[in-house]
């Protein structure tokens, strides 16, 4: 089982201003001459960590991690102002352009999966390959599973805890009840429905209970961005045309890819991952049995960390002991 690399700093972090107001939090770490790879967050409104370096070998790679607009270290802080699908594939290419880079590997979980296929068939010249974890097409079918009805059939007790904030009469259509408190002006109904939405998200998100992600999820601070920014993507059918992602995968047919996807994964089921791969010809898709939707179960983190190996391997032509 491979874990995670070890702890490694940034050799050098950027706060990039892009529209008004946003200014973007970019960082880089390993190896200023490595295989250039954008870590693409999930969310969206996660923001990025420390761990989010350590699943590439510093030596091979120079990874570059960055904070959406709206979360992390970019700000104003949960803006919604300016944040759209197309805002953040136009940001993605203003970083490579301000680092200079002329081809990246992108790798992308949840939304972070979302927004690297958006980027990709945009710029399918810019990308060498992509690494995709519990893909989320975001389509009406999987916001209506994860929000409304489907996933709390399977979690009735943490549903309820999700449902708290909303009285009965407005439970027909959750994520609009849900976009009227967090963008409203009473703080403490706010505050309240980030910290039930993100939970929610948080519960979930692994096979086995895990305190360490749902005290991730349940932060504060963290629970504003993810919550605003989530409902404000989710209420505007994440800015894609109807089944766009699919759709459009002919533009990126020639790019190979690794998909990992978690055989009980109840945020975005199995099945997203096995329509991409159906569409997709030259990826490969690595079923994880024995584990959700969270990067941080370890058998997706094996699978990563080796997906990760793999690439560097095919594209730095590297014999299998070096990769």
């Amino acid at each position: 089982m491979q874990t995670l690399y070890p702890e490694i700093k940034p050799y050098a972090r950027h706060e990039l201003a892009v529209e008004a107001p946003h200014v973007l939090y970019v960082d880089e770490s390993g190896s200023p001459e490595g295989l250039p790879v954008l870590f693409v967050h999930g969310g969206p409104g996660g923001g990025c960590d420390a761990l989010s370096r350590r699943f590439f070998d510093p030596t091979l790679y120079r990874i570059v991690t960055f904070d959406q607009r709206g979360c992390g270290r970019s700000t104003p802080h949960a803006s919604l102002e300016h944040n759209t699908t197309a805002h953040l594939v136009s940001d993605i290419e203003r970083i490579r352009e301000h680092l200079g880079i002329d081809k990246w590997v992108l790798f992308g979980g949840s939304w972070g999966s979302t927004l690297s296929l958006a980027y990709a068939q945009a710029y399918p010249e810019r990308v060498h390959a992509l690494i995709l974890r519990g893909v989320f097409l975001c389509r009406p079918q999987e916001l209506s599973w994860f929000y409304q009805e489907g996933a709390s059939r399977i979690f009735p007790d943490y549903w309820q805890d999700y449902l708290a904030p909303i009285p009965p009469e407005e439970r027909g259509d959750l994520i609009k009840a849900y976009y009227k408190r967090l963008t409203g002006t009473d703080q403490i109904a706010q505050m309240h429905a980030a910290k039930a939405w993100s939970c929610w998200e948080g519960r979930t998100a692994t096979l086995r209970p895990n305190t360490q992600v749902v005290d991730r999820f349940s932060d504060t601070h963290r629970a504003l961005a993810m919550a605003r920014i989530e409902c404000h993507y989710f209420i505007n059918q994440a800015f894609l045309e109807p089944n766009q992602l699919l759709r459009d995968m002919h533009k990126i047919a020639h790019l190979p890819a690794i998909i990992v996807h978690g055989r009980y994964d109840v945020i975005c089921p199995l099945e997203n991952a096995w329509e991409l791969h159906e569409a997709w010809p030259n990826s490969e898709l690595k079923i994880i049995r024995e584990a959700g939707h969270s990067a941080a179960e370890p058998g997706i983190c094996d699978a990563l960390v080796r997906a990760a190996a793999d690439i560097a391997q095919r594209l730095l032509d590297l014999p299998p002991e070096e990769a």
